[in-house]
């Protein structure tokens, strides 16, 4: 039997089928996979939280196994509206907060909330896949900017926003920017302030890594200059723990903030209470900055361990973009090859790598691709790298 689907449903959906298709391949066991994005399981404070979901039961069972309200558990918010302080931004408040299923179910809201066919969206090119793929639910016309090694192009930022003053958003990702890994310096985050300053249109920021910096200065957030034309998006998925999938939207305009919520009701009533009441018992009880800091020691020796391979075992004219922190390297193949044939040639001798082409709006057969240190241990690192170096001296040659 053949269901009559939507045709929203029914579009093609590149990025989705691509990326499903290569982590499809990259699940075998045998499989060296620096295709996907984990954190280490070795981060995760499993005692902690095992003392935390023991103490909610005991103590408030009955709420934490109830129905709730859509924005979220209070305690929970006033924690994330405190912790904007970190980044530069004062003055926010609980109510701000919605809580969501991970901050990529934010996406999909701010989409509803604000898309209708057509519509024109600013994004970093390359941009994360899965914010592509909420957007073109939506069917919008997608404005990519180039980001360079120290953020968006300004000139390029400013002659978009300029030609297109009626764009309903922009989507900016400022610190260790997926999949580049690159993070925005404080002159071109100056620049982007007073490039949008002025404008109808709403600066969408998403923050997952900001908090896995083991080197270098962060920028602030740009909602400390832009107030409410800035929504933040923000998850605990890289800081304590993907699974529960927790994250959240800052929504300082009380009329969009109202739609996202009215959205969210009708969605999924609200995100686990159980899961979010346990996670704020955690917070409460323990010092999340020490647990972030043993996380970053541990990245920072996964990346300077990968660093280190690339530059051993990649052949001359194989680049990468070093990066302070997150959880991903951008490497780019020379002339000639492509990052589909390296996927290709590396996942036959046990390797798999995540091809740039999901990340473009336009751009396909790119020579560009993102391997993830953050989930492998060195020997697996080592080993891998160094076939990747193999495969793309192979290709070298017989380009």
């Amino acid at each position: 039997m053949q269901f009559k689907l939507s045709t929203m449903i029914t579009k093609p959906d590149f990025q989705g089928e691509f990326t499903a298709s290569i982590l499809a391949a990259a699940a075998s066991p045998d499989i060296i996979s620096f295709a996907g994005g984990l954190p280490n399981p070795v981060s995760f404070p499993i005692p902690e939280m095992e003392a935390a979901t023991k103490k909610v039961l005991e103590e408030n069972g009955v709420v934490a196994l109830q129905y709730s309200s859509t924005a979220g558990w209070p305690a929970l918010r006033q924690w994330i509206a405190k912790r904007y302080e970190t980044m530069g931004v004062t003055g926010v408040k609980p109510e701000d907060i919605i809580v969501t299923n991970g901050s990529q179910q934010a996406l999909a809201m701010v989409g509803a909330a604000m898309l209708d066919p057509g519509d024109k969206v600013i994004v970093e090119d390359p941009t994360y896949l899965v914010a592509l793929q909420s957007f073109h639910v939506f069917d919008p016309e997608v404005l990519p900017v180039t980001i360079n090694a120290d953020g968006i192009d300004c000139d390029k930022l400013a002659e978009t926003v300029k030609a297109n003053p009626d764009a309903k958003f922009a989507y900016l990702i400022p610190n260790f920017q997926n999949p580049t890994g690159l993070s925005y310096s404080q002159e071109v985050h100056d620049k982007v302030v007073e490039i949008f300053k002025g404008t109808n249109i709403m600066l969408l920021e998403d923050n997952p890594y900001r908090e896995l910096r083991f080197a270098g200065t962060a920028t602030d957030s740009f909602g400390a200059d832009l107030g409410e034309q800035c929504c933040m998006l923000g998850t605990f998925s890289k800081i304590v723990t993907p699974g529960m999938r927790i994250g959240w939207i800052c929504v300082r305009n009380e009329e969009l903030r109202a739609k996202l919520l009215s959205y969210k009701a009708t969605a999924d009533l609200h995100t686990n209470i159980f899961s979010q009441m346990v996670l704020a018992q955690y917070l409460a009880d323990n010092d999340v900055d020490a647990h972030i800091e043993k996380t970053k020691v541990l990245y920072k020796a996964k990346a300077e361990f990968m660093m280190d391979c690339l530059r051993k075992y990649l052949p001359a004219g194989v680049t990468f973009t070093p990066t302070e922190g997150g959880m991903f390297l951008w490497v780019t193949l020379p002339e000639g090859i492509t990052a589909v044939d390296l996927y290709r040639k590396g996942l036959e001798k046990g390797v798999a790598i995540c091809p740039g082409d999901p990340f473009y709006e336009v751009q396909r057969n790119v020579r560009t691709f993102r391997v993830n240190y953050s989930n492998s241990t060195d020997e697996a690192i080592e080993k891998g790298v160094k076939i990747l170096g193999d495969v793309c001296a192979e290709l070298i040659a017989q380009a």
